[in-house]
């Protein structure tokens, strides 16, 4: 039986270079002293209130003028360049049930939020816990360690800064079509193993029924469209597993490769958020990453991120091997980890967490 034909060479708005992205401007969306003031309005009476960020729906945070702007940027995300960052929310101003108030209403315009953990966080905290990922429980956004180049198990992440490390801490974003297309021209003889099934450490968030791990190919061809799903560090720990598949020396040479190739300067891109911005992260398109960071002494000043992952109902279509970690491959109700408890969004971060 002859095998499939790999994909072809990738092209589309979503395939680029980091040096010629960092060069361009038009991926910042500044919101306007109108914009805020609309979001205020509809931030402000919920978190007056106490309202339960988790059970908002789009329709209990009306946004008049601005819903219009962030379909485009959920378009720009979806079918563009595979990102964009908001910049301006005044979060040092607002106490911060406001300001979590307003990010999650933001998302709800751009997806249903998922469980990113087993303590069904809609709200998550990105912050160093003072924990280390060589315990195979601890997701590396708990640390202060480099992240390296990763999905997370949504169509989209959205992150808001709230406090901005002392050193380091800068987000990292390369094209997956761009770095399928360098192996096709450096490497043709290892593109296919980057198709073939790996195992992935769940990190102890397991499913009922399910194996710790999931096994999915880092790159994923479906309905014409190149799909990435990958986490090095969380595929090298699924290898303690003995029941675990292991990896062949050609997909390790491939994955050496596929790192190699994300970590180079002529692929990827350096950004550094800072307060108030909103970055939007189109999860089977691109790979993200963050350089690790020292932090403040005072705990105030910590670095520390707000979390969204998103589910929109337009969202591209996932090959059916995805619901061995998205639970589901249909659109809007995909992604994320099941949880074992009801949904919520605490305002505090806590030890649990997928990423």
């Amino acid at each position: 039986m002859q095998p499939d034909p790999l994909p072809p060479l990738q092209l589309g708005p979503q395939v680029w270079l980091g040096p010629a992205m960092a060069a361009r401007q038009d991926w910042i969306e500044p919101l306007s002293a109108t914009d805020i003031a609309e979001i205020e309005a509809a931030a402000a009476p919920l978190a007056a209130r106490g309202a339960d960020i988790a059970g908002l729906q789009v329709q209990d945070f009306p946004l008049p003028t601005l819903a219009r702007r962030l379909a485009q940027i959920q378009h720009d995300v979806l079918a563009g360049r595979g990102f964009a960052l908001l910049r301006g929310l005044p979060v040092a101003q607002w106490p911060l049930r406001l300001t979590a108030t307003a990010f999650y209403g933001l998302g709800l315009y751009l997806g249903r939020p998922v469980s990113q953990n087993a303590q069904g966080h809609l709200l998550g905290h990105v912050r160093d816990l003072g924990l280390k990922s060589d315990d195979p429980k601890v997701r590396i956004y708990q640390t202060a360690e480099r992240q390296t180049f990763h999905t997370d198990s949504c169509d989209i992440v959205g992150l808001l800064c709230l406090q901005t490390a002392r050193e380091g801490g800068h987000s990292a974003l390369v094209s997956t079509g761009a770095v399928w297309n360098a192996v096709l021209q450096q490497r043709p003889d290892l593109a296919a193993a980057l198709l073939q099934p790996v195992a992935t450490d769940r990190r102890g968030e397991v499913p009922p029924g399910q194996q710790p791990f999931f096994t999915i190919p880092v790159l994923n061809w479906f309905e014409g469209r190149l799909s990435g799903i990958y986490h090095r560090s969380y595929v090298d720990s699924a290898q303690r597993f003995a029941d675990a598949p292991k990896l062949s020396p050609l997909q390790t040479e491939a994955l050496d490769l596929f790192d190699a190739l994300c970590n180079s300067p002529d692929m990827h891109f350096l950004m550094t958020l800072q307060r108030g911005d909103i970055q939007l992260v189109h999860n089977h398109a691109l790979l993200h990453d963050r350089t690790a960071f020292t932090d403040w002494p005072e705990p105030e000043r910590r670095h520390h991120l707000l979390r969204l992952w998103l589910a929109p109902a337009n969202a591209r279509p996932l090959p059916p091997v995805y619901a061995q970690r998205y639970g589901s491959v249909v659109p809007g109700a995909r992604g994320g980890v099941r949880p074992t408890v009801p949904l919520n969004a605490p305002l505090e971060p806590g030890a649990g967490g997928a990423g």
